[in-house]
């Protein structure tokens, strides 16, 4: 196949070579992919960018980023070879939003803070979306999103409504009525029932991270973390003192783990 070696490679060679790979003499794995066989692929590669972020690691994140943009050409490559638009279409519109979204910056609109820029970029994308109630903006919360994420998101869009509570602490105080809704329904073993009432104490949860102004799926992430070191920590400290995790009584394992806190 005739292909440039290049020492630099730019956009262009990256359009041109995903042509290639989806060619009938490319590549067998690449030209039988489809939209939906590579929409997981999509995730973790989204995924491992932010893991870079979160290390820190610019170099990891130079090449995570390749991979998200890597994605972002495949699939407009599958719909160039469809017929429906191209990359350079993907491009037009990002660009159109982009200035459309921002009359402060590419019209004669003042908005002089980030808040004052977030209420106009709401306004527009309510407008260009032919939004007309707060509900439209609800719906049009992708369902795909991260269960954490969607609660969140979904509260901050319906408080533009005017509905919601006063504060934090009126927020907060719905967390053990939900719990206590959870607990009555724990002894039926109703599967619905039981995936109904945690689902409602886990968004009163999130509504307390949206007043408090922390990121629900952060913080959870977080948590899990630290969960998960404490979890080696106390496996180790048990190894060490013999210790038989699976048959040591409830009291014992809880003083390893306050032990260890």
């Amino acid at each position: 196949m005739d292909f440039q070696f290049k020492d630099a490679y730019t956009i262009s060679d990256l359009l041109e070579i995903m042509r290639i790979l989806r060619a009938p003499d490319g590549c067998p794995w690449d030209r039988v992919q489809t939209h939906e066989s590579i929409r997981g692929n999509f995730i973790e590669e989204t995924y491992e960018v932010i893991e870079a972020i979160d290390k820190a690691d610019y170099t990891l994140m130079r090449e995570e980023l390749g991979d998200v943009l890597m994605q972002v050409i495949f699939h407009s490559i599958m719909e160039e070879e469809a017929g429906r638009f191209t990359f350079d279409d993907v491009c037009d519109e990002v660009c159109k939003k982009l200035i459309v979204r921002h009359p402060h910056v590419f019209g004669n609109v003042d908005a002089e803070t980030p808040e004052e820029v977030l209420r106009n970029w709401d306004a527009i994308k309510m407008q260009t979306k032919s939004q007309e109630q707060v509900a439209d903006s609800v719906d049009d919360v992708a369902k795909s999103l991260p269960a954490l994420m969607r609660a969140q998101k979904v509260q901050k869009r319906s408080a533009k409504s005017g509905m919601d509570f006063a504060d934090a602490e009126a927020a907060a105080e719905k967390i053990p009525e939900e719990l206590a809704e959870l607990k009555a329904a724990m002894p039926s073993g109703d599967k619905d029932r039981l995936t109904e009432e945690l689902g409602d104490l886990l968004f009163s949860v999130v509504n307390v991270a949206r007043f408090i102004g922390v990121n629900a799926e952060e913080a959870l992430t977080r948590a899990t973390d630290k969960f998960s070191a404490r979890f080696r920590r106390v496996e180790e400290l048990a190894a060490e003192r013999d210790i038989d995790m699976k048959t040591a009584p409830e009291s014992l394992m809880d003083s390893l783990w306050e032990e260890i806190k």
